[in-house]
């Protein structure tokens, strides 16, 4: 065993006139040392050659970090070091338990190399973004003890692009204004999380799937079709509808649903209005050439006045506009309400959570330390958490996917009990351990601790959720990337993210393309049970792969928190504060105060 003490390090860096001040940088260089069984002399002597390379690099943790990605990790490799050596950085550990165990022993021996001002205190190994803290009086495990490190493979090593990053905590999209100089939670325990249907009107247990008949999926759609044309006759009071295939030489007023008259893309001149079974069932091409403004997708609910003096062609001149459904009404609310409430901090992230060319999960470490330091109130974390897209997922993980899982998700919970948090854990179709199917059932955590249960929310994909009084509505299907994909529009003066949104709102449903991509593996009697929007609501979730973004849309704060990984570098992730005042009362809405960032990890 290299013996290596703070002294010696600090004796090696005077001799090239290295100034080092900084107990936290001799901490992070001893630590190094002890890892990869280096001299004092020796790791000096790398250090200044990498310093030189890069124009005189300051000595920080930061850089620190970066040297012994670049170059520690490199050479302990090439040495051939033992896999079984409790102090390899990159060791396969196959439980929580034994990774906490080991890394007591690795403080045990840190402390005794520790210099005599610091006597015989006992400090955390942790990233360089998370500053050294004061240890309190009973030892809690930080987040990157329970993950680290986060590899499944052991030849996994961990990212450079990911570690080289910069603009760590910038805020890259703002909404509202935030009461307070800080956005941090006030762990509020007692703040309810739940679903709005409750458990029993929820997807709340796997189900067989597979078996739905042709004749099944078009009666829903069918039923779709008639649903959302009796709400837009009732609220532009039409008094019928016409066949669209009957010929008439006066304007008429159509229902149906847009498709594409062949299997490629949508276009202008490929647009088919397809009717339900009570107006004949017919389908017949649109002429768009007379709408100035319009905004279509296939599988989309339209009212169209025109006329047909043929029944080959229908010649649209008016589209009507969708109709969203009301806010959750909370009449009770507002009488009972008098004052404003405690404003919640809600943290919301959508996966992967390694970067494409590694399986290490620094990137959730580096999340579970924002959350420890921000203790926001809730925090919503979105699948996929074992990325099937990723190259390296069959090729190289050592254990089954399902262990992978439970690893990672037993870490995030335990990482963040110390906070109190609420946690909200919602799938994705990209989940390598889970359903294949949409809608999506729960995660299953046969093994969630006690203690643990009314703090864990196992909610389905999509799902709405009411947090403190404010109605969520979530999804992590990539539905803006698909529908955007489809989209045909010659409306001016709008962006097509609040086009997407408000086709959302106003078809009422989590996913209103049809025919699905051909990655969603829709269960359409499910579907039409489960992921319709029962409600506007408050704040809708839908994280995506396109540029993440905060939107008002007719009343709906609309937020893509985007991706926390990006490739192989680091992404977004979203934070809000909500809080119920009644003062902002719209009917019988009792409507929020919300503000929102999208910061980069």
């Amino acid at each position: 065993m290299v013996v290596v003490t703070a002294e010696e390090l600090r004796l090696e860096l005077d001799t090239f006139s290295v100034a080092c001040d900084d107990e936290a940088v001799l901490d992070k260089m001893l630590e190094q040392c002890l890892c990869h069984r280096m001299k004092a002399e020796d790791m000096v002597c790398e250090w200044f050659a990498f310093s030189t390379t890069k124009q005189q690099l300051k000595l920080t943790v930061n850089n620190l970090e970066a040297f012994e990605h670049e170059v520690l990790n490199k050479k302990h490799k090439a040495k051939g070091v033992s896999k079984g050596n409790k102090l390899n950085t990159t060791k396969d550990v196959h439980s929580i338990q034994d990774l906490i165990k080991a890394e007591e022993e690795e403080e045990d021996l840190l402390d005794s190399y520790s210099t005599p001002a610091k006597g015989s205190q006992k400090r955390a190994l942790t990233t360089p973004e998370q500053p050294r803290a004061k240890r309190s009086g009973v030892r809690v495990p930080s987040p990157g003890q329970l993950l680290s490190p986060a590899s499944f493979s052991p030849s996994a090593t961990p990212s450079q692009k990911y570690s080289m990053r910069g603009a760590r905590g910038e805020v890259v999209a703002t909404f509202g204004v935030v009461q307070g100089p800080r956005w941090a939670g006030r762990g509020q325990t007692e703040v309810r999380v739940e679903l709005l249907e409750g458990c029993e009107e929820s997807l709340c247990s796997s189900y067989k799937f597979m078996f739905q008949r042709l004749r099944d999926v078009r009666s829903v759609l069918t039923e779709k079709i008639e649903e959302l044309g009796e709400e837009l006759r009732k609220h532009f009071n039409i008094e019928e509808f016409s066949p669209v295939s009957l010929p008439a030489q006066d304007t008429v007023v159509v229902l149906g649903q847009v498709c594409c008259d062949s299997n490629g893309k949508l276009n202008a001149h490929s647009v088919v209005l397809e009717a339900g079974q009570e107006h004949g069932a017919r389908q017949v091409p649109v002429d768009l050439s007379e709408l100035q403004d319009y905004s279509l997708f296939p599988g989309q609910v339209v009212v169209m006045e025109g006329i047909n003096t043929s029944g080959s062609k229908f010649v649209a001149t008016k589209l009507y506009e969708g109709v969203p459904l009301p806010f959750l009404s909370t009449p009770e609310v507002k009488l009972e309400v008098k004052e404003a409430s405690e404003p919640v901090m809600v943290l919301v992230a959508c996966g992967p959570y390694t970067t494409s060319d590694t399986l290490t999960y620094d990137p959730l470490i580096d999340l579970l330390n924002v959350i420890n330091k921000d203790r926001p109130d809730v925090c919503i974390l979105m699948g996929p958490f074992v990325d099937s897209k990723h190259e390296q997922i069959e090729a190289q993980v050592t254990e089954p996917f399902e262990t992978i899982f439970s690893r990672c998700v037993d870490s995030v919970v335990d990482g963040t009990r110390g906070t109190g948090c609420k946690l909200v854990l919602v799938p994705s179709q990209r989940d390598v351990n889970h359903h294949y199917i949409y809608p999506q059932p729960p995660f299953i955590l046969p093994n969630l601790r006690k203690e643990d249960v009314q703090r864990v929310t196992l909610a389905p994909d999509p799902c709405t959720l009411v947090i403190g009084g404010v109605t969520f509505g979530l999804t992590s299907t990539d539905i803006i990337f698909h529908m955007g994909a489809e989209e045909i529009n010659s409306a001016t003066g709008s962006d097509r993210f609040s086009r997407i949104m408000k086709h959302m709102l106003t078809q009422r449903s989590y996913y209103p393309v049809y025919p699905p991509a051909e990655e969603v593996n829709m269960d359409y009697e499910r579907f039409q049970q489960y992921g319709q929007l029962p409600l506007t609501p408050d704040i809708l979730i839908v994280p995506s792969e396109l540029r993440y973004f905060i939107k008002d849309v007719i009343g709906c704060v609309c937020v893509n928190p985007g991706r926390l990984t990006k490739g192989q570098v680091g992404g977004t992730y979203g934070r809000l504060l909500v809080q119920q005042n009644p003062v902002h009362v719209q009917g019988d809405r009792v409507s929020p105060c919300i503000a929102a960032q999208v910061v980069k990890i």
